[in-house]
């Protein structure tokens, strides 16, 4: 059976490094297996979960398309900037709007500890920023720490695997083929 990815470009500016990466990261994982691409600057959603969970909110078209692609997905590909120690805004608002209770977790009786609905799933994430390398790490924690344990894990997916490429900003045109390249890798092991 050939492993089906999901590959999420996290950053809603339409043409951006991560927009990038996410093409590398596409074109050398098709040759090996399914995959299924969203670019979040392509997504037209409320990204306020104006209700919280006390009431249920109309999920626009492509947040029902990335619900089903999140099921049907082995693995998910998660490439984001960190912007001000953190995700941008549209993207955390993606997760608040779609991995809604009885989706991606279920809460069952009086226990207060939720049953994890998307077990079985593996993920990447590969962020960008433009923090100098040795703060890098330090900067990102916050942002990788909500994304994958208090996200992705706290719904069943296992602990990501991490690529961080920066400072964007300062790299030149070495750095940036050798973090393709990397990206390449990753992608043709479907990892």
């Amino acid at each position: 059976m050939t492993k089906k990815i999901v590959v999420l470009n996290g950053n809603p500016k339409s043409s951006s490094y991560c927009q990038h990466l996410g093409d590398r990261y596409e074109i050398n994982a098709s040759e090996h297996f399914d995959i299924r691409r969203f670019n979040l600057s392509n997504m037209e959603f409320n990204p306020s979960l104006d209700c919280g969970y006390d009431a249920r909110q109309e999920l626009e078209p492509c947040l029902a398309d990335f619900q089903k692609a999140i099921l049907w997905a082995d693995h998910i590909v998660i490439i984001t900037p960190i912007w001000w120690g953190g995700l941008p805004a549209k993207l955390k608002g993606l997760f608040d709007r779609t991995f809604l209770p009885g989706f991606s977790f279920k809460y069952e009786g009086n226990n207060p500890l939720p049953l994890p609905l998307l077990k079985g799933k593996t993920s990447r994430i590969i962020v960008t920023m433009d923090a100098p390398s040795d703060y890098a790490e330090e900067q990102a924690a916050p942002a990788l720490a909500q994304l994958d344990l208090y996200t992705l894990q706290f719904c069943g997916v296992e602990k990501a695997e991490i690529t961080l490429f920066g400072s964007i900003i300062a790299s030149n045109a070495e750095d940036k083929l050798h973090w393709e390249k990397t990206v390449q890798e990753i992608a043709n092991k479907g990892q």
